[in-house]
């Protein structure tokens, strides 16, 4: 899979950050796992060191095992004044995982983010390309209860 993924970019150092994506979006826990780095340093030839710097700068890139649905909570200036640390309160109660937690059932995961750039409905949270504004506690638990139907 990870050599079909290189593959379908140049192997120069610019496709790195593609190529890490790719691999994480098509993996079923959205991560990425040491195996695909070995794969992308192979096919990229540089070192596997520097991939994981790569990996650990940004935080949109994970190296531990996800859940189905990723919860990135905004935590943002504006986000925290609407009232994200009540959002957080209740996302962990509903959960029950603490931030950069997998529930049980892998189904979620519980992320914080910097900033989603809709500060002009903070509270925002984003459930993998699904991004939810204004929110309340009430609004926390319907869109909850929707992705789990969805399963």
């Amino acid at each position: 899979m990870y050599k079909e993924i290189c593959s379908k970019y140049a192997p120069t150092k610019d496709n790195l950050i593609y190529i890490l994506h790719e691999i994480q979006d098509t993996h079923p826990q959205h991560y990425i796992s040491e195996e695909a780095v070995e794969a992308v340093s192979e096919y990229l030839k540089i070192p596997s060191n520097h991939i994981y710097g790569v990996l650990t700068f940004y935080t949109m890139y994970s190296t531990k095992p996800r859940g189905k649905n990723i919860i990135r909570l905004c935590e943002s200036p504006p986000c925290y004044i609407k009232g994200s640390d009540n959002i957080m309160r209740k996302l962990r109660t509903e959960l029950g995982v603490e931030e950069g937690g997998t529930t049980k059932d892998g189904l979620f995961t519980l992320e914080l983010c910097a900033c989603l750039g809709v500060c002009g409905n903070a509270p925002v949270m984003m459930i993998n390309d699904d991004v939810y504004g204004d929110l309340t506690e009430e609004k926390v638990e319907e869109i909850l209860e929707k992705v789990r139907r969805r399963k």
